[in-house]
């Protein structure tokens, strides 16, 4: 089940750009929820989770600053794809590799964890994918790259997370050093969190929709305590 639910919101995102096309507004504020209760989930549940299970604090605090290290350094060849604003230009001719392969090492690094965590993880990432495969699909659309070029790309890019759950589920190394790993993802989480919520300001200015949907995905986290 957790393999189709890490799948769902690629095809879900995909789909609703080839028949739909969400307006730009509507993506804004899918990104603020989302990145409202990825922040949300990090929080209450995945922080308190790793300093509970390890007695060196210290460590933990590391592997969080690791992920936050690691994220920034995907994101210079990602271009900002991981919180749905991708900041490239593409004359269509060449396929986006740096993007490709980034952004599937971003999705296979947030599968590892999953064994090892609740259900909040696996939903964080469910719903957080969602409108990032809207916005890569319409770049990968807008770039004019064949149809086939686009399926193959998001159909790589869906398999990542499983893939990552399933590595952590048959790979010891990743049982015996899960907290580590949850504390890196934690890093990731927070770095794309806050750009998302950041980014999606206009001007600084005060948006009454945008904040309804982060109270929306704050609130909705609180009550799953």
């Amino acid at each position: 089940m957790n393999y189709i639910l890490l799948i769902f919101p690629v095809l879900v995102g995909s789909m609703l750009v080839f028949v739909i096309k969400p307006s730009n507004r509507i993506v804004r504020l899918l990104l603020a929820f989302s990145g409202a209760y990825l922040l949300s989930v990090t929080i209450l549940h995945l922080l308190p989770d790793v300093y509970s299970e390890s007695q060196n604090h210290k460590r933990i605090g590391v592997f969080i600053l690791i992920g936050i290290i690691l994220q920034s350094v995907l994101e210079s060849f990602s271009k900002g794809a991981e919180h749905g604003h991708i900041h490239i230009h593409s004359d269509g001719k060449r396929f986006p590799t740096l993007l490709f392969i980034s952004l599937c090492i971003h999705a296979f690094s947030e599968g590892l964890p999953i064994h090892n965590t609740d259900d909040n993880l696996l939903w964080a990432i469910v719903v957080h994918k969602i409108p990032i495969a809207i916005v890569l699909t319409t770049f990968l659309i807008h770039t004019k790259h064949t149809k086939k070029t686009v399926f193959i790309f998001l159909f790589f890019f869906g398999l990542m997370s499983p893939i990552g759950v399933l590595v952590g589920n048959k790979f010891q190394f990743f049982t015996i050093y899960g907290t580590e790993i949850t504390a890196f993802i934690i890093g990731v989480f927070l770095h794309i969190s806050t750009i998302i919520l950041f980014e999606s300001s206009e001007n600084h200015k005060f948006n009454l929709q945008k904040f309804t949907a982060i109270l929306f995905g704050i609130i909705l986290t609180i009550l799953t305590l």
